[in-house]
């Protein structure tokens, strides 16, 4: 049975923006591995849906987990993180119309910090704000056939942009978890997202969620009262919409030579030609991509190799070891 809500002009305008600007992103090659880029965000992501949850390490602590060091800070904190750090590394391996591949998530993201990590409640559940219950969630009993409606509506022909929205909408609705449930919601939402548009990798949307945690909370709280997730639908899509302009304002900014080079470097390339370089910077002169690459050979990050219009470049990875 399909979840209820209405696909509203405000939600049509939305998808369509976010269609054209996951399109003008892959052409400015930023779906192209950077590694850089790539942890940046993976930092982000955990650091923010942890810090909706009241976690309290910074990104330069999750950082340092992350490089394997140790951290000074309360150990359930540090265990969330540490826990959030293997499941995200490894989400790829995770498949979102798989309710079994959701309980193994829920496993690791939760091991050592709940009893019945990987399994659905067994008892009620409110959530609470203030002195007064905000939401009482459906009884336990209905919790496994809840989940599995929702995992086949995942296998419906709905677009991914919408099903995301939904899933993770439904999920906070059920609240199928003793705890864990939000951290699930927005792991569950960027796995549907990433199987569709590998550019999510790149996209912490959960860092404007936990910027504006009202707002969020404000949404989920109307659909319940609405009987369906309409308006959560349209948050999340304008959510979404906010985190693609900064990756796009990110590859836009105005940078200087160096800037340029050193972050065309980190993209991915192994080889390039002049012209793959002006794809990426669209508002430079064919001499100002010249100089650049010239410079770009000096500071020790290409190679160049052939001559006139069989000139490639080769990118120098550095040697780490």
């Amino acid at each position: 049975m399909k979840p209820p809500y209405d696909i509203t002009p405000r939600i049509l305008k939305l998808i369509s923006t976010i269609s054209e600007k996951l399109g003008e992103i892959n052409a400015t090659f930023l779906d192209k591995p950077s590694p850089t880029l790539r942890k940046q965000n993976k930092i982000k992501t955990i650091h923010s849906s942890l810090k909706i949850e009241g976690n309290t390490l910074t990104e330069e602590q999750i950082t340092a987990l992350l490089d394997n060091k140790r951290v000074i800070g309360p150990e359930k904190d540090v265990i969330e993180v540490l826990n959030a750090i293997k499941v995200y590394e490894n989400i790829n391996e995770y498949e979102s119309i798989s309710e079994k591949s959701f309980l193994q998530a829920h496993k690791l993201l939760m091991d050592g910090l709940v009893e019945h990590s990987g399994k659905y409640r067994k008892q009620g559940v409110g959530i609470v704000k203030g002195s007064k219950v905000e939401h009482l969630a459906p009884p336990f009993e209905n919790v496994p056939f809840l989940m599995k409606d929702l995992f086949n509506y995942l296998k419906s022909d709905e677009i991914e942009l919408i099903k995301s929205c939904v899933f993770h909408y439904e999920m906070e609705f059920i609240h199928p978890f003793i705890d864990g449930n939000g951290r699930m919601e927005r792991l569950w939402q960027t796995l549907i997202l990433l199987e569709k548009y590998a550019v999510f990798e790149y996209i912490p949307f959960e860092t404007l969620i936990s910027s504006n945690q009202n707002e969020y909370y404000k949404v989920l709280s109307q659909c319940d009262k609405l009987g369906k997730s309409t308006l959560f639908i349209e948050y999340m899509l304008s959510i979404i919409e906010s985190s693609l302009d900064s990756l796009l304002n990110f590859n836009n900014r105005n940078f200087n030579t160096e800037e340029r080079v050193n972050y065309f470097s980190s993209l991915g390339f192994k080889e390039f030609s002049r012209k793959d370089y002006m794809n990426t910077f669209k508002d430079i002169s064919s001499s100002t991509a010249t100089r650049d690459l010239k410079k770009g050979i000096k500071l020790g990050l290409f190679n160049k190799i052939g001559e006139m219009n069989k000139t490639k470049y080769i990118v120098i990875v550095p040697n780490n070891g």
